[in-house]
Formats: structure tokens, sequence, C-alpha cells
């Protein structure tokens, strides 16, 4: 491409994007129940807990970016031309798909919970339904592109947003309480347990997978223009920052309106128990829009989980299945699970165990490989920001690690 060939400079408003569609990954049905539950048992306390998965957030997805941005692939087309070995790209494919298949069970189980509340819509229809809608997005993705994809997400996060924040507005939190639950403590086991559950849902390793490659896909046209990337790379904070505000207002308006209207509520560890205490509290109205929001959650987050899936086995095994097809091979696990009537919350809580499985090996390649200059060149993190991502990593690996522990040991 040519000086004479390369696109109009796009106005910054319009490279905003990716990370929003990325950022719906922090605003899934598991999200909602583990904030949720965390307020009802345990107040305000896990406030700090929050406000700093999002902060730690805030690096990981802006790290995933700049390496979609810089170099024009994704983090596991990446890995799958600096894993030489076949059987090694295979094994790392395989806990990788495993990963996405998870969330994808938890996503449509969320979005087949809310058809329920909203219309007695039985649990497998629901998540039929949910499929099939979700199939609609990402048609609009593979033939409409990333733009159009956008625009139809951010409109649902929009609804997302209203749904889970209304609620606080009708019952406010203490202002006071809400300063106090800043200070890092926790309050036994049960605590330092949903901790982990909120860390463990809030850095996801498909969200790593999918924000590289959106980017990727966004800015594909623009980076070999003379001098585009550092403005890329500046628009990508800003989208990272509006992205991860809204998911943490959002994730934190869930705490604490479980914390101001819900404490010591029994039921509220599920979403229909949660719908439930709702409505009992604050009244019908605010229910029926928890539970909007509940639906959109489940059908953005699952075609952002099946986006990220088709890229891994893209990049990974160079191997690219429409993503239609992929779509209505992913929906058997979750359309199973509810099929044999395994509890949807329980569903919930075991695929947040998997995540944690495959969070070390999406976080340390991300971090390794944005610090090093043959793969970013100029753009490789600073010292110290490879620091940071060190520490976040580890600090994220441990917990979930502890989060597997507190679940599987008595």
């Amino acid at each position: 491409m040519t000086i004479t060939d390369a696109p109009k400079k796009p106005r910054a408003a319009w490279l905003l994007g990716p990370a929003l569609v990325a950022g719906v990954a922090y605003l899934d049905p598991g999200n909602v129940a583990t904030n949720m539950s965390a307020g009802a048992q345990f107040g305000y306390l896990l406030v700090w807990v929050v406000v700093l998965g999002n902060a730690m957030a805030w690096l990981i997805q802006y790290l995933s970016a700049k390496l979609g941005v810089v170099t024009g692939r994704s983090l596991s087309e990446t890995l799958g031309t600096r894993i030489r070995s076949p059987w090694a790209r295979r094994a790392y494919w395989l806990q990788a798909e495993l990963v996405a298949m998870a969330t994808d069970v938890a996503e449509i189980i969320g979005g087949a919970v809310a058809l329920w509340l909203l219309f007695d819509v039985p649990l497998v229809a629901g998540g039929v339904i949910t499929g099939v809608v979700s199939m609609g997005l990402l048609w609009i993705q593979s033939h409409g592109g990333a733009k159009p994809f956008e625009f139809v997400v951010i409109g649902l996060m929009a609804v997302i947003t209203i749904g889970f924040t209304v609620g606080v507005f009708v019952g406010p939190p203490d202002p006071a309480s809400i300063v106090e639950g800043l200070v890092p403590r926790f309050e036994g086991s049960g605590s330092v347990l949903l901790a982990a559950s909120i860390l463990g849902a809030t850095v996801m390793p498909h969200a790593i997978y999918a924000h590289s490659a959106l980017a990727r896909d966004r800015f594909a046209d623009h980076v070999e223009a003379p001098g585009r990337i550092p403005r890329l790379l500046r628009a990508t904070k800003w989208d990272v920052t509006i992205a991860l505000i809204i998911a943490g207002t959002v994730n934190l308006a869930i705490l604490l309106l479980g914390a101001a209207n819900l404490p010591g509520v029994p039921g509220t560890d599920s979403l229909e128990g949660a719908h439930a205490a709702l409505a009992d509290h604050l009244g019908p109205l605010v229910a029926t829009v928890f539970a909007v929001g509940l639906l959109a959650s489940g059908l953005a987050s699952t075609s952002v989980g099946a986006y990220a899936g088709s890229e891994i086995m893209q990049g990974l095994l160079r191997v690219r299945i429409p993503l239609i097809a992929r779509r209505i091979a992913t929906m058997v696990p979750a359309i199973v699970v509810l099929a044999v009537g395994f509890d949807p919350t329980q569903a919930l809580i075991l695929s947040q165990v998997v995540l944690s499985f495959g969070i070390p090996f999406a976080l340390i390649p991300l971090v390794a490989l944005t610090a090093q200059a043959r793969t970013l060149g100029s753009h490789r993190n600073r010292w110290w920001t490879t620091a940071i991502g060190v520490a976040s990593s580890a600090f994220l690996i441990a917990l979930n690690a502890l989060l597997l522990w507190l679940t599987f040991v008595p």
C-alpha cells in the first residue's frame, strides 16, 4: 500500500468499538450471579474486589488489543506461528477450545433463564432461541463486517447497562458503606471464595483471544499507513477505558444492588433466586428490567464467545469453520445441560471453574509476547508495564487456583 492508497484518516470516535465488544464478556450471566451473591451475602465488603479486577482487566485488554493492532494478528494466530510442534498446537487449542465452550454454556444458560423468567419459555427452548438469535448476530459479523457487528453488540450493552443499574436508583446504596468497601479485607472463607469467583468471572481467557482478533479485523486497513499505529494505540486506550468503565460500573452496580436491598436474603446465589428477591423487595418492574438485561447479556456475550472460539481454531489449527456451523456445534453442550435438568446455577459455577484452568494459558503468553521487541518492535511494553502485567497475571492465576481449591476441597 502506498501513501496515496492509504485510507483516509478516520475520526477518533470512529476508531472506538473493539473494546466495547470484548467488554461484553465482563457482563455475562456468570458475572451477574457472582456479584449479586457477593452483595447479598457480604454487603459492601467486596467492593474493592470489583474495582481491583476492573483495573487489572484494563491492562490485560489493552495488551491484547495492542498485539492485534501492531502485528495484524490475533493472540491465537501469533501462538500458532510460534508453537512449532503440531501436537503442542493441538493440545493448546484443546484447552482454549474447552474454555470457549464452557463460556458458551454459561451464556446460553443465562439467556435461557432470562426467557424463562420473562415469558415462561421452557429452558431447553430458551437455550435454542438464544443460540439461534446469536447466529443472526454472527451472520452480521461475517457478512456485514466489524463495524455493524460492533453497533449491534454495543446496543445490547446499552440494554444490559440499563437492566442491571435501574435497581440501584430505586434502592440506592449507602455512600459511606461504598467507601468503606474499598478497603481490602475478608470475613471468613466464604468471602474469599466469592472474591476469587468475582475475579475469575472478570478476566476471562476468551475475552483476551477475542479482543486481539477484533482489533486486528477493525484496523486491518489502517495499520500500514505511515505513522498510523501510534494514533490507533491512543484510540485503543480510550476504547478500553470507556469499555471497562461501563463494565466496571455495571458490575459494581449489581453488587451494590444486592448489598443495599438484599442483605441476607436466601437464594440470591442463583439468577432465578435473585430475580425473585428483586421482585419481592423492589417490585416486579425492577425485576423485569433485570431479566431483560440478563437476556441481552446472554445474547451479546454468547456471540462474542462464539467469535472467540472460531478465532482460536483458525489461529492454532489453521482451520476455519463457518461461524454459523460452529455456533450450531457449540450450542449442543448447553442444550444437553438444560435437557437433562442439570441445575442452571451449578452449571454456571462449573463453567467458571473451567475458565480458571484456562487463565494461565492466555495471560502468560500475552504478557510475554507484548514485552518482546521481535513481536511489537518499538511498541513493546515498557519495563514497568511488563512488571505490572506479570504481577497482575500472578495474582489472578493464584486466585483462580484458590478458587479451584475452595471449590473441590471440603
